[in-house]
C-alpha cells in the first residue's frame, strides 16, 4: 500500500487480511422506521463488530500488515474510544504492546474496554492539539508505530471494507449514510462507492456542534481551528488532510444533524430495533429523518458505526 493514499485495491486487500479477525457484521432493517423515514432502510451493524464499532476493520488491517520486526515494536495511536479499543484488540492478535493516548472525558465503556484489552493508556487534555502533541511523546519514548485514527491508509482501506460487505448483502442503494469525525469511514467508504457502486451518492452525517467537515469542503481547505461541542464523542475529531482529498474528489455531501435530533434517532433504533447504538452512530439516521424530501421513495443505506454506550449517563437520563 502506499505510504500517502488508500485506493480501492486496498479495501480488497484489507478484506482479505482482516477475514480471519474481523466480524462480517449483519444488514438490518425496519419496516417501521422505513415508514416513518420514508424510505427503503438498511442498516450495517457495525455496532456488532469487535469491540463495538467499525473500527476495529482499520485497526485489524494497519495492525496486521506490518513486518515482524515492525509489530516487535509495537503500536501507538490517540483516539476519543473506539480507535483504541479496536487497536488494542487488533495488536492483542499479534501479541504486540500498544499504547492508547485518551483525552479527558472519554466515555467510561470505552476506558473499560481499553483496558481489557491489555493496552497502556496516557491521559492527556481534551482537544485534537493536546491528543497529538501527547501521542508524539509516547512515540518517541517507545518506539512504536503510529496508527494514526483516521489518517493512516491501512486504517482508510481497512474501513471501505464494511461498505464493501453492505453493496454485497443489501443490493442496489441509491444512497449511503455515514457518520464523518476524522473522515476515516468516510473515506473508505467513498473509494468503495466510486468502484462498486458509482451511482450511489454518499452523505456525511455530522454534528452541527463540530461541523468542520461542512465547512472543509465548502470552502476548498481543511478547517482545523474550531472546538467541537456535541455530545457525539466519537465525531469530535478533526478531518484528516487524506480524508478530506479523497472526499472532495468523490463530491460527498454533508448533512448536518442538531444534537437533539441525534438523541431522539438514538432512542428510535434502541425503541424499534432493540440495538444499542451510541449517539454518533445513530446520527446517520437522524440525518435521514431531518432530510425526508432527499431521501423520499429511495433505497438507503446507512452505516450503524459503534454501540459503546455508558449506560449510566444516557443522554435521555434527567
Amino acid at each position: 500500500m502506499s505510504a500517502a493514499v488508500a485506493n480501492f485495491d486496498d479495501i480488497l486487500a484489507a478484506a482479505a487480511r482482516i477475514a480471519p479477525h474481523a466480524h462480517v457484521t449483519p444488514v438490518l432493517r425496519s419496516g417501521g422506521l422505513d415508514a416513518i423515514a420514508g424510505c427503503t432502510l438498511a442498516f450495517k451493524g457495525e455496532h456488532l463488530q469487535r469491540t463495538g464499532a467499525f473500527k476495529f476493520r482499520g485497526a485489524c488491517n494497519a495492525v496486521w500488515r506490518l513486518s515482524d520486526a515492525e509489530a516487535a515494536r509495537g503500536v501507538v495511536t490517540h483516539s476519543s474510544g473506539n480507535h483504541g479499543a479496536a487497536l488494542a484488540l487488533a495488536a492483542r492478535t499479534r501479541d504486540m504492546a500498544c499504547h492508547v493516548v485518551l483525552p479527558a472525558g472519554t466515555v467510561r465503556a470505552k476506558l473499560a474496554a481499553i483496558a481489557s484489552h491489555g493496552a497502556v493508556m496516557h491521559r492527556c487534555a481534551p482537544g485534537i492539539t493536546a491528543r497529538e502533541a501527547a501521542c508524539a511523546e509516547v512515540l518517541a519514548a517507545t518506539g512504536g508505530n503510529l496508527v494514526h485514527p483516521y489518517a493512516d491508509p491501512a486504517v482508510i482501506a481497512g474501513q471501505g471494507t464494511a461498505a464493501l460487505e453492505l453493496l454485497a448483502a443489501a443490493g442496489p442503494l441509491d444512497a449511503l449514510v455515514v457518520p464523518v469525525g476524522g473522515g476515516g469511514l468516510a473515506a473508505g467508504t467513498a473509494l468503495a462507492l466510486a468502484a462498486c457502486a458509482p451511482d450511489c451518492r454518499l452523505y456525511l452525517a455530522e454534528p452541527a456542534g463540530a461541523a468542520e467537515t461542512r465547512d472543509s469542503l465548502a470552502r476548498g481547505e481543511r478547517v482545523t481551528d474550531f472546538t467541537p461541542d456535541t455530545l457525539c464523542d466519537g465525531l469530535r475529531g478533526t478531518l484528516g488532510q487524506p480524508g478530506f482529498d479523497i472526499l472532495r474528489a468523490h463530491g460527498a455531501e454533508v448533512l448536518v444533524v442538531d444534537d437533539a435530533d441525534t438523541v431522539a434517532a438514538m432512542r428510535l433504533l434502541w425503541q424499534r430495533m432493540k440495538q444499542v447504538v451510541e449517539p454518533s452512530s445513530a446520527i446517520v439516521l437522524a440525518a435521514v429523518l431531518g432530510n425526508r424530501e432527499r431521501f423520499a421513495g429511495q433505497r438507503v443505506g446507512l452505516v450503524l458505526s459503534g454501540g459503546n454506550v455508558d449506560l449510566d449517563a444516557l443522554p435521555w437520563a434527567a
